[in-house]
């Protein structure tokens, strides 16, 4: 499967457990994956037949200068699903980077990847159900 890889795409949130990280904020680097067939925008040369990166950057960025979580597991499950709403793709992969991640005695580099297929949310909805 082709996909379109948007990485490094820096940004400062207020994501994070402690009171300091909803306070004063810190970088994050996110990366996606968007797994779409990428035939038709190779043979028609055509911005219309393929993802916009331009848009993609800009619903990430939405959701990560413009919402706070306490986990970034959360932001990337933020992420992913809107991609994967916006787009009608059949697959994601969000991978977050938290350079400054506080720990006791100082910081220390975080990362997360998430990746979510096209069915998640019927899948999530069982597992609501199971619960």
């Amino acid at each position: 499967m082709d996909k379109i890889v948007l990485r490094d795409m820096k940004f400062y949130g207020y994501h994070g457990v402690l009171p300091e990280e909803k306070a004063v904020g810190q970088p994050f680097i996110v990366s996606v994956e968007i797994f779409t067939d990428l035939t038709q925008a190779g043979l028609t040369d055509n911005l219309e037949n393929t993802i916009n990166y331009a848009q993609a950057y800009q619903e990430i960025k939405t959701i990560v200068e413009g919402k706070s979580f306490n986990l970034i597991e959360a932001l990337g499950q933020e992420i992913a699903v809107a991609l994967l709403r916006f787009y009608e793709v059949p697959k994601v992969k969000v991978i977050i980077d938290k350079p400054e991640a506080p720990v006791p005695g100082g910081t220390i580099g975080a990362r997360i990847e998430i990746i979510r297929e096209k069915d998640y949310e019927f899948k999530l909805g069982l597992l609501k159900l199971g619960q």
